[in-house]
């Protein structure tokens, strides 16, 4: 890098840089956003290589960061995210010069006609979204045994703390790859079950999956409208607060955020130091933690202690009645179907792909490249009606909501009179997940390897900020997180 100013930023500043941090840079006249947006890129084309975490840089933005220079200067900042360089998900609508492919080559060259409601929050915020995120592919509906990280369009994106040692997680894996490797400031990550806090837990960061209803799922590649949600991943609890204020809100084009009571909400102002002090937390360690192995039991059991020593009450061998009961997928096998076709038969009409069969038989067209891991799961859902007529999907959906919250989340919560539910790594994030509910995941600490380890939190609807508390004690008193030893290639 020739500019000295700027390497001496990248050289000494730019790694870990929280959004505060590079807020109070940019308020002073030290950095730009265009020139922050140039530190990143740089990282991005030295690290990125031996990552595989991003599948395509926004070409206009170091022009949307200079503009948003002139505007800091003339008018202010719009929010704490002005200026901020955003990585988003490959299944999230930008109507720029970006594709949305899901990772999939069978929409390599889709390019949304409209904003998503994410993409729209971040700009009225003022971030700047500078690329796409590879993911695993179809958000890991799509074959049985696929590898999380993998996608035909991206190839595998590989954990930065150990590249082809450690699992990446998915399906939010270029996103929370990419930010663990400080390749941005943060993430956009969106779950169905597991895909923001499996690979927030997998490469020591923050995760938030929200409420389903929280944020608006508009302009985002579907699995099932039950389950799916987009949230931040990012290296702070903070950071992680900072982002989720600017996505929330509701949206005539999602009923569900009419249930959201949060408007206007500003979470920062629930990063308690003392936010664990008087909190109990339940624990049910039969059959979440089992196949773990002895180092990150052990790495719970001190996180269970770190609770304690920081003022909470700790409830151990809670019983969760739905703990043990013989879920399925059948939920998302139905409602992907007809949610996929709605999104389909709205891109653009150059685009072949409108229906889920058209997917499929693209994929069998281009078996060679597309069929690395079959397409079992596509094949499932294409044999459903697509009307959610169907008395199994019906059986199933409430199955799930019945015994996730009032046999699960809710009962524990009633029962033993607690605030949240402590889970080790993303065990457990299935039960929120067709609950709908609430999970952050923050870093607990590491394996004698190196291997990130996270722990998460869990609530009922709408109690993001009650886990926001909890989790930020816990960052502040441990500060687990450490960036990755990089290799250039």
């Amino acid at each position: 890098m020739e500019n000295p100013k700027l390497k001496k930023l990248l050289d000494n500043w730019i790694e870990e840089a929280t959004i505060t941090q590079i807020q109070e840079k940019m308020t002073s006249g030290e950095l730009t956003s265009k020139e922050l947006v140039v530190l990143y890129l740089h990282r991005i084309s030295i690290y990125d290589k031996s990552i595989h975490s991003i599948l395509e840089v926004n070409p206009d933005a170091l022009q949307i960061a200079a503009a948003l220079d002139a505007e800091r200067k003339e008018l202010g900042p719009r929010s704490e995210l002005h200026g901020i360089p955003i990585l988003i998900k490959d299944n999230i609508d930008t109507a720029d010069k970006m594709h949305t492919s899901a990772g999939s080559l069978a929409l390599k060259d889709s390019i949304a006609l409209k904003d998503s409601y994410v993409a729209e929050q971040l700009r009225k915020a003022g971030a700047v979204i500078l690329g796409k995120t590879n993911m695993t592919e179809w958000a890991n509906f799509m074959a049985l045994g696929m590898k999380s990280g993998y996608s035909s369009r991206g190839g595998q994106v590989l954990n930065p703390y150990g590249p082809g040692k450690f699992e990446v997680g998915g399906s939010s894996s270029g996103s929370g790859a990419a930010v663990a490797a400080n390749l941005a400031a943060a993430a956009i990550g969106t779950e169905t079950s597991g895909s923001i806090l499996n690979p927030s837990c997998q490469n020591s960061l923050v995760g938030i999956k929200p409420t389903v209803g929280l944020i608006s799922r508009r302009g985002i590649i579907p699995i099932a409208h039950t389950q799916d949600t987009a949230g931040p991943m990012a290296r702070t609890v903070r950071d992680a607060a900072i982002i989720l204020n600017s996505l929330t809100g509701r949206d005539e084009g999602d009923p569900i955020t009419t249930t959201n009571p949060h408007l206007g909400k500003d979470f920062t102002h629930h990063l308690r130091q003392d936010g664990l002090k008087g909190k109990r937390i339940g624990v049910d360690l039969e059959g979440f933690i089992e196949q773990l192995s002895e180092e990150k039991q052990k790495i719970f059991h001190d996180s269970i202690a770190i609770l304690e020593a920081a003022g909470a009450e700790v409830i151990e061998k809670i019983d969760l009645p739905c703990a043990n009961v013989k879920w399925s997928y059948d939920v998302l096998t139905y409602e992907f179907k007809p949610d996929l076709n709605a999104y389909l038969n709205n891109l653009h009409p150059s685009i072949p792909i409108r229906t889920l069969k058209d997917l499929i038989d693209f994929n069998n067209r281009n078996k060679d490249i597309m069929l690395k891991y079959g397409q079992a799961v596509l094949i499932q859902s294409e044999e459903t009606s697509g009307s959610l007529s169907e008395e199994k999907y019906v059986k199933a959906l409430e199955f799930d909501y019945y015994q996730s919250t009032q046999q699960g989340i809710d009962y524990a919560l009633e029962q033993y009179q607690l605030d949240a539910i402590l889970f080790p790594s993303e065990e457990g994030s299935h039960i929120s997940a067709k609950a709908g509910y609430p999970t952050i995941a923050v870093p607990a600490g590491y394996t004698s390897e190196g291997e990130p380890f996270g722990i998460t939190f869990a609530g009922t609807a709408y109690s993001e900020p009650q886990l926001i508390e909890a989790a930020f004690a816990f960052e502040q008193v441990t500060r687990f997180r450490k960036p990755p030893v990089l290799e250039e290639e």
